[in-house]
């Protein structure tokens, strides 16, 4: 077997494989490169050692059995007998649900989380998205501290736990999205600085020096974080990436490593013949990030819209803190904003950010599926103190006015493991590292953090007590019990709506009406279907228009309603929500 690594600055490079070490030799095609053949297979324990020291893992490891700290393990691919013919699902048309592994269930792995993957079917969601799943530090995390970005995190259940679980997936017709993490690595079990100019002091991120994408030996790291999305995709029959806050990943140079790696994709999409995607996370609301390569983007496939969100979070919740405040002082209308033009900052300027942010993006130019619309994400719950959920403070007839919004618009929908039944356990911020100094710097860090805002020290959970981690995996019994039942009953029938009815997954930004009443009521039209909603404490009447050649059906209502009267008037129950359809007279 012949084993590579890319080491430019070590003047010696040895390579321990099976307790026994032996030197490599510079390859002469490849500078900085080097290589040695020796007898491997399946699950060899191997490192390289550079310059006489310790043995460090590959930084292309595929597995790391004993952790980020302890040798490579080699993976063969080819091994693992795929049960299902998979043909892909593209990303146009798909309802996302974001997950995970070690809180969706108790036992924190692959194999407990395929056992759940009935109810997503059932639910009418179209692909699973995986928050981060490379090894870093003990057993628990949220995982954007990971540190081999090839590898998978072993009590997950490692690479086959993996494979095993997209397979199950595809089996039910869902598709997989990972979550990557390309622009920092965790503090602990980061050896890759050893190797090479990984990173660079030219550009810094709030994680320190940034990822080397533009300074001498970027070639290489930029070759290094491509060949690892392609991996994902091609060795686990992945359907796509989400790329982890691309605005730190710092490029000036002509060819940004975005439109490189989505280049890189959709060749890859080619070559196997499925559809392929990248999703970015993104904070520049800059629609360069989604602008197709050819017209001068980076020609990413979509990417998430916190603007819709906080837009949505500050009409629910009247919230007006930290970025919320210009959400919340504008009222309804940043909520129609979004829904108009997706951005809310386009230029105009962020009181949170002291500065004018943004910069338009084009509707008739820019299909809507291409921005992500949600109500819940990790980030949205777990980085608030408390880790509390929308359903911590709002009533079920609100979460169903939330769901209304999220899944009618024309926005590709995305869900938080256990939305969908208003769960109520939080999702809190843990870690599991094993550096005591480092524990403690997290610790001490985050109530800190809390603290400047108000919070009392004490009301801030402990990222390393193992009950923060317990108290944030589903509660799966809740579905089973109203008002729960209720609202995962209310999100089925939504999605399938949504799947039944080609006006809600139209591309175009096409609204017959979009409009927020004196009344209090929040409408808009898709097609032939109006969303309404009362977001109030008391019943509304709202006023239809004329009816004179129309019928009007109750699609779907959080609470029963009846259709409205020949005046067009529609009575509209407190804290509702409701989709009628609109259509001529037989």
């Amino acid at each position: 077997m012949l084993f590579e690594v890319w080491a430019p600055h070590a003047g010696r490079v040895g390579l321990h494989v099976d307790g026994r070490d032996r030197p490599m030799e510079p390859d002469p095609g490849r500078e900085g490169w080097w290589r040695a053949e020796a007898e491997a297979g399946h699950g060899t324990r191997y490192g390289f050692a550079l310059d006489d020291g310790p043995p460090l893992p590959d930084p292309r490891s595929r597995r790391q059995p004993d952790g980020p700290e302890g040798l490579s393990a080699v993976v063969d691919h080819s091994r693992f007998r795929w049960e299902r013919e998979w043909f892909g699902r593209p990303l146009p048309g798909a309802v996302l649900y974001e997950l995970h592994i070690g809180t969706f269930t108790h036992e924190g792995t692959f194999e407990a989380a395929a056992e759940r993957l009935p109810h997503l079917a059932a639910l009418g969601v179209t692909h699973v998205e995986l928050m981060p799943v490379c090894p870093f530090p003990g057993t628990h995390g949220w995982g954007y501290d990971g540190v081999a970005p090839w590898a998978v995190h072993e009590p997950y259940g490692g690479p086959e736990g993996l494979a095993r679980f997209v397979d199950a997936a595809h089996g039910h017709g869902l598709g997989v999205v990972l979550d990557v993490v390309h622009n920092h690595l965790g503090p602990s079990g980061n050896h890759l600085p050893a190797f090479g100019p990984y990173f660079t002091e030219t550009h810094h991120t709030p994680w320190g020096a940034a990822v080397n994408l533009d300074a001498p030996g970027s070639d290489e790291v930029r070759a290094y974080f491509t060949g690892s999305a392609l991996a994902w995709l091609r060795d686990f029959r992945l359907d796509g990436l989400r790329l982890d806050a691309v605005h730190a990943l710092r490029d000036n140079r002509a060819r940004h490593f975005l439109a490189e790696l989505s280049a890189a994709v959709d060749a890859l999409a080619a070559r196997t013949g499925r559809p392929l995607f990248l999703i970015g996370e993104s904070d520049l609301n800059d629609p360069r990030t989604t602008t197709p390569r050819e017209a001068g983007g980076h020609g990413l496939h979509a990417q998430w819209n916190d603007d819709f969100h906080h837009a949505l979070h500050t009409f629910l919740t009247g919230e007006r803190q930290g970025y919320y405040a210009d959400f919340a002082a504008e009222g309804p209308g940043a909520l129609v904003k979004t829904l108009m033009g997706g951005f809310f900052h386009d230029g105009t300027h962020s009181t949170f950010r002291g500065r004018r942010h943004g910069t338009p993006l084009t509707p008739h130019t820019t299909p809507a599926h291409r921005l992500l619309g949600y109500a819940q994400t990790h980030d949205q719950v777990g980085n608030r103190a408390v880790g509390d959920r929308l359903s911590a403070r709002l009533s079920p007839g609100l979460l169903a006015c939330a769901a209304a919004v999220v899944l009618c618009a024309p926005f590709t929908p995305m869900l938080f493991m256990g939305e969908e039944w208003g769960a109520r356990t939080p999702w809190q911020y843990f870690t599991d590292h094993q550096d005591p100094e480092l524990a403690e710097a997290v610790r001490s860090g985050r109530r800190r953090e809390f603290a400047a805002h108000g919070w009392a020290e004490g009301d801030i959970p402990d990222p390393q007590d193992p009950a923060t981690r317990l108290r944030s995996c589903l509660d799966w019994r809740e579905a089973e019990r109203e008002p729960h039942r209720a609202l995962l009953d209310w999100y089925r029938r939504l999605i399938a709506l949504r799947r039944a009815e080609p006006a809600l997954t139209d591309p175009t930004w096409a609204y017959t009406g979009l409009s927020t009443g004196s009344d209090g009521c929040f409408s808009f039209q898709r097609g032939p279907l109006r969303v309404l909603l009362n977001p109030g404490d008391r019943p509304v009447e709202t006023w239809l228009g004329p009816r004179t050649g129309e019928v009007t059906e109750v699609v779907a209502a959080w609470r029963r309603i009846e259709l409205p009267g020949p005046d067009g008037m529609l009575r509209l129950p407190p804290e509702t929500a409701a989709v009628l359809r609109l259509g001529p007279r037989p």
